[in-house]
């Protein structure tokens, strides 16, 4: 019935993509596409910066002093399954990401995993013995430096890309009897060849100064650095450009072994949940309150659309200042406190599983969110005006609309 249906009335289908694509610009849909590279592997980082966490608390030397014990006493296989548990993902973070991009962008995935475990092969010398003087990168020619590259984000994201690439080019061309050989064979040897000769040394010096300048940047005085991507990050969000953030902390936490940029962000949420809210509560219209209440729930939950683009936007100006000013302070407070998470993934309610690692970061990171949420509610309730915003109108128009069109099917039938 319904392909009949659709004949007659000559509707397309169209897939989720295909709108994505339709409805977005070529920037945005750039970054959504190296987003959806990192995605895959957030679970993998997000249970791994856990796992740093739990041992982090264990392995404290005030923890273990309250059962008489101390650091030294540990027995070598807890320590050695905790250095599985908590190193394995950062050692292989290349073959991951290798994996992902050939995924995404069309190749065949175990041959991206393979250029990417042969990006940070044993036989290749350590990227972090070298960078801390313990080893001596291979010259090629007397002047190209041969290392492996643990912890390389955008070279392992580069190398990915130009292989799904040159597989994709080389299956149209081979022919079908060498195909199954030849390609991977010719798809192997080139990106590596790029990825060892020209690639690497050229990305990873970037990158590794692209790092520092964050470092850098998060670290200025008074706090003007987490200030400014804490108001940043919201309008990221609304414009659908926050997806590059995930590539850059992935770089911070393959790098250095921390993620102080999503510490900033998170205050987006406590902020934009506590404003949902506050307009929820004060609202007299029982539709408005419902969806408003189920959306801040959504949000302490870590998915922001339903409450920023469904409330707080459609409230006015002075509930986005408010969510964009809460946000900011609470990212200049924490750069301020020196606090970072050692993982991402997590927001809001979860967020303080990422600083179970240190007493004093777990503390200053709930004491913070929470002061912002409070700060937001508070001027929220005091400044909005809710029942005379545009949100209430639209939904009542909806409601509306809503109500006419249900009466005139009962007419109909």
């Amino acid at each position: 019935m319904y392909n009949e249906f659709s004949a007659a009335f000559h509707i397309n289908e169209v897939s989720k993509d295909e709108i994505i694509q339709q409805n977005t610009g070529k920037l945005q849909r750039g970054m959504r596409n190296l987003s959806d590279v990192f995605v895959p592997i957030v679970p993998i980082l997000g249970a791994t910066g856990l796992f740093l966490g739990i041992k982090g608390v264990i392995l404290n030397d005030t923890v273990l002093s309250y059962v008489g014990s101390a650091p030294q006493d540990i027995p070598l296989y807890i320590k050695t399954l905790t250095t599985v548990l908590c190193d394995t993902a950062f050692a292989f973070l290349a073959a991951f990401i290798c994996w992902s991009a050939f995924k995404k962008f069309g190749g065949t995935p175990v041959l991206g995993f393979l250029i990417g475990l042969m990006l940070v092969s044993p036989a290749l010398p350590n990227a972090y013995e070298v960078a801390y003087g313990h080893a001596q990168p291979i010259y090629i020619f007397g002047f190209i430096p041969l290392v492996g590259y643990q912890g390389s984000i955008l070279t392992a994201l580069i190398t990915g890309i130009i292989g799904a690439k040159i597989e994709i080019f080389f299956r149209k061309k081979m022919p079908n009897a060498m195909d199954l050989i030849f390609t991977p064979f010719v798809v192997i040897l080139l990106s590596i060849a790029i990825a060892l000769l020209l690639l690497g040394p050229l990305v990873h010096g970037f990158e590794h100064y692209a790092v520092m300048a964050i470092q850098q940047f998060l670290s200025l005085p008074a706090g003007i650095g987490g200030l400014l991507i804490g108001f940043i990050y919201p309008i990221a969000v609304m414009t659908g450009m926050h997806h590059m953030f995930i590539m850059i902390e992935t770089s911070l936490i393959a790098g250095t072994g921390f993620n102080p940029l999503i510490t900033v962000c998170a205050m987006y949420g406590f902020a934009n949940s506590a404003v949902c809210l506050a307009i929820s509560l004060k609202s007299r219209d029982m539709a408005f309150k419902t969806s408003g209440i189920s959306a801040t729930a959504t949000q302490l939950l870590g998915v922001s659309e339903p409450a920023l683009f469904g409330i707080v936007m459609r409230s006015g100006i002075r509930a986005i200042t408010i969510m964009l000013l809460s946000s900011a302070l609470g990212g200049m407070v924490l750069s301020l406190l020196s606090v970072k998470a050692n993982s991402y993934g997590l927001a809001v309610l979860l967020s303080p599983l990422m600083y179970i690692y240190d007493r004093y970061q777990v503390l200053s990171y709930i004491c913070v969110g929470i002061a912002v949420f409070i700060f937001a509610f508070t001027l929220t309730t005091l400044l909005v005006n809710v029942n005379n915003s545009s949100a209430n109108r639209g939904l009542q128009k909806k409601s509306v609309h809503t109500a006419a069109a249900s009466q005139t099917s009962v007419k109909v039938s």
